[in-house]
């Protein structure tokens, strides 16, 4: 690969002799992985069921290395939610920050949602999840990549830092940021971003980065914990933006975070881990732990919920057998949406979502979402089928066909949810055998 010379010089003087290992690594072809989804299922049920040939990932407790030829991206169990796929170095970040129950937890650059994603099996269900992202249109993806997790308790949302700090100051237990920057641990995997360096270097993303960690100290509780991480090698993207920021902030300090085996010290900051793909199994990563002073208090969470206002809604959620808590169900225009239940009053933001998505209150009918079938588990909806990974109807209802499910002899009529290996897919309709298919345009099998 093409790397430009100032580059290279930058990053000679950075690794010194490790600099020629480093520069061997892009001959080497990036390493593929995925990250199960323990809000679906547990990794060794995962494992007991997994199509693919996995290898752990040192520093994650669910993701694994994947093999070029297993194509996850192309699999039942993708479209299940039972995994996201991630780059492994980029897992970290997540998995260092300590997530406790009923956290009130930030990830403030979102998109795509691979950390979101972790945060919130990390959260369990309990808490709040608000994933942000400057982009509207990043959001989007954002908004599916969670809703196919199964994700319930999450706000997704498109606002400035600055402006959010403005109005939920002290707000977040934890917050997550994987801030923009230049990209250079991504060069293997990316080659476009080698052009974007070219164009902007590190000193375009520096400030960015600075205003960013600083909106997020105002949005963290007194005794509260953040991550401050990018994909890329720059120190003045780094160490010198985490330092400013502590500096200005004395109620600030770094947490040592555990070194794996490869990982090294932050420069000058040795509680700060470095990833090179030259000393592990994976891309370029740069983690900092931050810890707020003070005591944290905690959240409490409204029990009880309601039912909904609408009688077809009423008399469609008389088919699902869960428990609703810690939330309650409102009407926004036609859809009806399950919020979560805290005592404090979510300010006007440009949101995209407040919870999960339960369906749409039509004239004298009421049609789920797509969101809420990949939410719920197969036994809690009392009309669903369960078809083998191998069965040749899989792929079809993925596709958007009609499906002929005669053979399970049901004499049901109206809403099913069908799912694969017993892990829920989508909704369909269902007459005399044969099932109209629901399952999401957007989503469908390509």
């Amino acid at each position: 690969m093409k790397l430009p010379q100032s580059y290279r010089t930058a990053m000679q003087e950075l690794l010194g002799e490790q600099a020629q290992a480093y520069f061997e690594s892009f001959d080497q072809p990036a390493y593929q992985s995925i990250r199960i989804n323990t809000n679906k299922i547990s990794v060794a049920d995962f494992l007991k069921i997994s199509p693919f040939t996995l290898k752990p990932i040192p520093w994650t407790s669910n993701g694994f290395y994947t093999l070029p030829e297993d194509h996850p991206g192309k699999h039942p169990y993708y479209y299940a939610g039972l995994y996201y796929i991630q780059e492994p170095s980029a897992m970290l970040p997540a998995q260092v920050l300590p997530i406790e129950p009923g956290d009130f937890v930030l990830d403030t650059c979102a998109a795509p949602g691979g950390k979101s994603s972790e945060l919130a099996n990390k959260l369990n269900g309990t808490g709040l999840l608000f994933s942000n992202d400057i982009s509207t249109s990043r959001c989007q993806a954002l908004l599916k990549n969670l809703e196919r997790q199964g994700v319930a308790n999450a706000y997704v949302c498109s606002e400035d830092l600055v402006n959010l700090a403005q109005k939920l100051p002290c707000f977040f237990d934890k917050i997550l940021i994987d801030a923009p920057c230049s990209g250079e641990g991504m060069f293997r995997k990316d080659h476009s971003l080698i052009q974007s360096w070219e164009e902007k270097g590190n000193a375009y993303y520096a400030p960015i980065q600075k205003g960013i960690l600083e909106a997020a100290t105002k949005l963290l509780k007194p005794g509260g914990m953040l991550v401050y991480s990018t994909c890329t090698f720059s120190p003045l993207e780094d160490e010198q933006v985490l330092q400013t920021v502590l500096e200005k902030d004395v109620s600030l300090e770094l947490v040592s975070i555990p070194h794996n085996e490869g990982f090294e010290d932050g420069i000058g900051l040795k509680e700060c881990v470095r990833l090179y793909p030259h000393r592990i199994k994976g891309e370029g990563h740069f983690v900092a732990l931050v810890k707020k002073a003070g005591t944290s208090t905690p959240n409490p969470m409204k029990k009880k919920s309601n039912l909904p206002n609408n009688k077809e809604a009423q008399e469609f959620l008389s088919h699902i057998h869960k428990t609703w808590a810690y939330g309650s169900f409102v009407e926004h225009k036609e859809k009806l949406i399950f919020e979560p239940n805290i005592d404090t009053k979510i300010p006007s933001i440009r949101l995209l979502r407040s919870g999960l998505y339960i369906g749409d209150c039509k004239k004298n009918r009421f049609e789920p979402s797509q969101a809420l079938a990949s939410h719920l588990k197969l036994d809690e909806f009392d009309q669903s089928i369960s078809l083998s990974r191998q069965d040749e109807r899989i792929i079809k209802y993925l596709k958007g066909e009609t499906i002929d499910v005669s053979d399970f002899n049901t004499k049901w009529k109206g809403y099913v949810l069908i799912g694969v290996d017993g892990y829920s897919l989508g909704f369909g309709k269902i007459s005399n055998g044969i099932v109209k298919n629901k399952y999401k345009k957007g989503w469908r099998w390509q």
